[in-house]
């Protein structure tokens, strides 16, 4: 009896010493392993920029899974990183643009106005320079006007009416603000318009708004070729009113094309034209607000915006 106990105990003692063995070299594992995070912890502490992740010494337990989520955790936090530098610098890059753009036109007027006060100035140079003055705080509202809508459309304070809209009419009004625009370019644009009526659900002015964005900024890089169309399309088992400016151009690239709704985005590195890269941000925002769909392309040197809505008819 006293023998099968003593075995029984030995076994015992054994299976405790095995455990604590056991144990023992899973405890200095995990130390390991932890000593090993602590030690890349501490080198991502000290360089942000580092694209390092942490890596597993020793496999063990939930170790994997738990280094798997902290480094999904830093993967994510980088990005937001990058998004919020890259945004910065637009920021800036906005600033800076807005500023000079702001600036051409003032400092223009300025000069014309300068140049108004000189008393050897003949009566129709005057005038002259009296219309240039005009058309430089004309530029300078429209700057204003295009930054503030921007303004109200990002904070979510800009209001649709929501209507049935006649294209076709808005259309036709529209194009014939720039009967001057073109004149003083010798060029009349091709336009064509669909016969049928065309209607769709939006808001009036903000429709209005698109077709003036898609024209000036057809005017500013444009380099002839101008065409307006409107018509309908099938599309998605839905007919579509479709809005086309297009016209050939010297100013746009391909690479452009990709960030050409970006806002203060300008492919005019020069800036020699007073604008701030807002309209077709602007053009893109209030379609996709109203529920249209706008894309830009670039085929040679023919580049194109269209716009469409979901015809009501």
């Amino acid at each position: 009896m006293v023998t099968v106990m003593g075995v029984l105990f030995g076994g015992a003692i054994v299976l405790l010493l095995i455990g604590a063995g056991i144990l023992s070299a899973r405890l200095c594992c995990y130390r390991r392993q932890l000593s090993h995070m602590l030690s890349e912890l501490q080198v991502l502490e000290e360089n942000e920029e580092t694209n390092l992740l942490l890596t597993s010494a020793v496999k063990i337990g939930k170790t994997q899974e738990v280094i798997s989520s902290m480094n999904r955790i830093l993967e994510q936090s980088r990005r937001n990183r990058e998004r919020i530098v890259r945004e910065n610098r637009n920021y800036r890059e906005g600033i800076t643009s807005i500023s000079h753009d702001i600036r051409t036109p003032l400092t223009s007027a300025r000069g014309y106005m300068q140049m108004l006060r000189k008393e050897n100035v003949t009566e129709e140079k005057r005038l002259s320079y009296a219309r240039i003055v005009e058309r430089r705080l004309d530029d300078l509202a429209g700057l204003l006007d295009q930054l503030f809508l921007y303004a109200r459309i990002e904070a979510g304070e800009e209001s649709f009416l929501m209507e049935d809209v006649n294209v076709g009419n808005l259309f036709a009004d529209t194009i014939s603000l720039f009967y001057e625009d073109f004149g003083e370019r010798n060029y009349e644009p091709e336009i064509f318009m669909e016969q049928s009526p065309c209607h769709i659900r939006a808001d009036k002015q903000a429709v209005r708004r698109i077709m003036e964005n898609l024209i000036k900024n057809s005017l500013v890089h444009g380099t002839g070729g101008w065409q307006m169309s409107l018509k309908k399309q099938e599309g998605s088992g839905q007919e579509k009113v479709l809005i086309r400016i297009s016209n050939t151009t010297k100013s746009i690239e391909r690479a452009d094309i990709e960030r050409i709704f970006d806002r203060f985005y300008t492919s005019d590195t020069s800036r020699s034209s007073k604008r701030t890269g807002l309209g077709l941000s602007i053009v893109k925002e209030l379609t996709q607000r109203m529920g249209g769909e706008v894309r830009a392309e670039l085929n040679g040197e023919v580049f194109f915006v269209e716009v469409e809505f979901p015809n009501m008819l």
